[in-house]
């Protein structure tokens, strides 16, 4: 009986959410439209803050999902202009849970679904590291376009409709890739550092080596590609 009940509840916080902004997803509030006490609320979801990360790991399941399920290509650089916009596009289209996962950064916190998404994009990062083609290491990539994306999307989020430059997040996303990577692991702008990110990618299938010679040679690698 919880997990219906519990279902119960976030549909009806995802509802007020939706329609009314964060303001209005009070304990009172969820009760009376699920139909339930607030002891339970507390019972199965600890703080208001507990039912406030379940209602975005509800609504970010389907994103993730789809994110997690495009189709892989043979250029990671332009899976990662699809993730983008996927991104992209989610915000645009649920800004209340958009700004419910992102808009409230807690320090030493992070949102299960927020997580989550962020695996996703670090296993895209990884692709275009182990292809050769970073220029910098796996999290600053990884920072940097996760930082422009939600910037931009809250940016287009708080322009009315009409307003929105269809452009503006193609030329944010390409100087953003133009910022991370190159054109192609034989173009000699990847340098040391180029090779010292694909390297390091691809440390993990280095079986031959001891964990401690792994753990050592990964320090040095990161140390090559942060020098800059």
């Amino acid at each position: 009986m919880a997990a219906p009940t519990r279902d119960r509840i976030i549909e009806a916080a995802a509802t007020l959410l939706t329609e009314g902004g964060r303001e209005a997803v009070s304990t009172r509030a969820v009760s009376a439209a699920a139909g339930v006490q607030a002891p339970t609320i507390y019972r199965l979801f600890g703080d208001k803050q507990g039912l406030l990360d379940a209602v975005a790991g509800h609504a970010f399941a389907a994103y993730v999902r789809d994110k997690s399920a495009l189709a892989k290509t043979g250029d990671p650089v332009d899976d990662l202009r699809r993730g983008w916009d996927l991104h992209v596009g989610f915000g645009l289209s649920h800004p209340a849970f958009y700004a419910l996962m992102y808009g409230e950064p807690r320090p030493g916190v992070e949102n299960p679904a927020a997580r989550e998404a962020a695996e996703v994009l670090a296993a895209q990062v990884r692709r275009i590291a182990e292809a050769g083609r970073l220029r910098v290491t796996e999290e600053r990539a990884a920072h940097l376009i996760h930082a422009a994306g939600s910037g931009l999307t809250f940016t287009l989020i708080a322009l009315p409709p009409e307003r929105r430059d269809p452009a503006l997040s193609t030329l944010a996303r390409e100087s953003v890739i133009a910022a991370v990577t190159t054109d192609s692991p034989a173009r000699p702008e990847g340098g040391l550092v180029g090779n010292a990110v694909a390297l390091r990618a691809a440390l993990p299938e280095a079986k031959v080596l001891t964990d401690s010679e792994r753990s050592l040679l990964a320090e040095w690698l990161d140390r090559i590609a942060t020098a800059t």
